[in-house]
């Protein structure tokens, strides 16, 4: 196609289809950014006792400085038992000393906002650890005190109680429910844990846990931090009188794919997010709330980012979405149709520490499935050379997009899902709970690595590292990467800077028939056209400038499992 052919199309293109997904204008950093997740216990280990802190994030701040991007989003490193790595809260306003101090944190949030990086931290609001001192003062406590009203007890069903209240199961696998010992070591009430039986679920309903949330916004807020990550926001508020519920056998434990399960999604928890969106404005800076909200449709997720509440949503279909065109081109269609018409900007993601590492899950197919850390199959051994194309390829059409993008420690590097861990050294509760038949979430927090030679590949100075790491880490550490034009830490880079230079972000999209063929995603932001090949033969490219490429481009053939940026003006 010659370039006034390609033109004719465009234009015929924006004429008939109207943009889509065009961000409001404002201030409102969070609309566009690039934000970097960090799980903190697998980045960077300055104390050398293999398990990563914040010290030794503030000594690599300079590589995301350097890499791109807006913002940090902190995994949790408040005072924990670690039974969940961290994602069980014994006290909501100080560090564990695994990874340093107050001083630490605040001397990291400076190092950061010195270089231009905000600082969003996870919160965990659905449950505590069961060493928290609420819970504590609750098992202390006997049946009826306001002590246990801060948590969700009841009497069990049975003759005597010895039955749970009801058969929810925990997300982790096995009952939702524990019982306790009276003082007198009689059984006593149950209570409910939606997640590990060291993660009692608070009781939303009563306001003294409003109040208390309220305290620890304020306390992080009146630090600096710009934002919280809000773990398991749609579990907060549980259905009146706590029915049975069956899942469907295929569902997603965490509720993306069912409608109407009485511990997610519940109408009341957006009262919740209006009165932490008040406290949030109440402070310069435009600070930002983003759910995790794990729900069927798109839709469903927007209500969670309507102007009064959250400000982002993580967009877990999009995650879940296949290499395939027709499902990309749908699932784009579908957020940047329902997100903005609430006032949101889209969120586009493919890894976090939660989900098989998209360099391997995008190479599984129907024979080999797609593993989830929490759900019941095994990765298995995916094509590495494809997962790698087909990630890099669906970063490149990714990045491109209107609205905010999330990236996850060491998917820079190209880093695949570790699926051969020794049992012994797994960590996960899903693991322990389902004596090994669901995968868990241990292989995509392998510690990220910096330097080739260097002991645990540069993560720890002393060569420990709390999962241990494959000898393919080397190859693939930073340090290893850095210079080279062909590294997906160079394609990265260049990725990031020339989304900030077109402002992407802030664009809108248009699709784009270029005659390839189904297997083809084709679409323009501003004067940047992107081509992605799903399938299974190379395409003619138009012509135009090619400004970056996933993998190599023969002539103006795109390859399968590629994607193209070509400048249009």
């Amino acid at each position: 196609m010659t370039s006034s052919a390609l033109d004719t199309c465009l234009d015929t293109a924006a004429s008939a289809l109207s943009p889509i997904g065009s961000s409001r204008p404002g201030a409102e950093w969070w609309r566009t950014a690039v934000i970097y997740q960090i799980y903190p216990r697998s980045f960077a280990d300055a104390s050398g006792d293999g398990v990563g802190d914040l010290a030794g994030i503030t000594s690599r701040l300079g590589a995301l400085s350097d890499l791109g991007v807006d913002a940090v989003w902190l995994s949790p490193f408040f005072r924990s038992p670690q039974k969940d790595a961290g994602y069980d809260v014994a006290d909501y306003c100080d560090v564990d000393p695994l990874f340093g101090s107050l001083a630490d944190f605040d001397a990291m949030l400076a190092e950061a906002h010195g270089r231009g990086i905000r600082v969003i931290v996870d919160l965990v609001p659905n449950h505590s650890s069961d060493k928290h001192a609420w819970f504590q003062q609750a098992l202390a406590a006997a049946p009826g005190a306001p002590e246990r009203a801060r948590y969700i007890f009841r009497d069990g069903r049975g003759e005597t109680g010895e039955l749970a209240p009801n058969n929810w199961e925990s997300v982790f696998g096995g009952p939702a429910w524990t019982r306790t010992t009276n003082a007198d070591g009689t059984p006593g009430q149950w209570y409910l844990h939606l997640f590990d039986s060291t993660q009692p679920d608070f009781d939303w309903d009563n306001p003294e846990v409003g109040d208390e949330f309220e305290r620890i916004l304020r306390f992080w807020l009146d630090r600096g931090v710009d934002g919280f990550r809000v773990d398991v926001a749609h579990g907060l508020i549980k259905a009146a009188g706590l029915p049975d519920f069956v899942p469907n056998e295929d569902a997603g434990s965490m509720g993306g794919d069912s409608d109407d399960v009485p511990y997610w999604g519940q109408e009341g928890v957006h009262d919740v997010y209006r009165r932490w969106n008040r406290i949030l404005a109440e402070y310069e800076g435009d600070r930002a709330l983003c759910a995790e909200a794990w729900l069927p449709t798109v839709d469903e997720t927007a209500l969670w980012v309507r102007s009064d509440e959250m400000h982002q949503a993580f967009n877990f279909p999009y995650l879940q979405t296949e290499w395939d065109a027709a499902h990309l081109t749908e699932v784009i269609s579908e957020s940047l149709r329902a997100f903005p018409a609430v006032g949101a900007p889209a969120t586009w993601v493919l890894s976090n520490h939660d989900v098989v590492r998209h360099a391997s899950r995008l190479a599984l197919t129907a024979e080999n499935p797609q593993g989830h850390g929490l759900g019941p199959t095994s990765p298995g051994q995916p094509d590495s050379v494809v997962g790698l194309a087909r990630a890099r390829a669906a970063t490149t059409l990714m990045l491109a997009l209107p609205g905010s993008a999330y990236l996850y420690q060491g998917e820079e590097l190209g880093l695949p899902e570790v699926v051969h861990l020794p049992d012994a050294a797994r960590q996960d509760p899903t693991w322990f709970r389902t004596e090994g038949e669901r995968y868990g979430r241990d292989g995509c927090r392998v510690p990220i690595p910096w330097e080739s030679n260097a002991p645990a590949y540069g993560f720890s100075t002393t060569g420990a590292s709390w999962l241990p790491q494959p000898e393919e880490w080397a190859r693939l550490s930073r340090a290893a990467q850095i210079g080279d034009p062909s590294s997906t830490l160079t394609l990265y880079r260049e990725l990031l800077a020339e989304r900030r230079r077109r402002d992407l972000g802030a664009g809108s999209l248009t699709w784009v028939d270029l005659e390839l063929g189904d297997d083809v995603v084709a679409f323009r932001n501003g004067d940047l056209l992107v081509v992605a090949n799903t399938g299974a033969a190379a395409v003619r490219l138009p012509e135009g400038e090619i400004l970056l490429a996933s993998g190599p481009i023969d002539g103006r053939e795109l390859p399968v499992d590629s994607a193209v940026w070509i400048a249009t003006a």
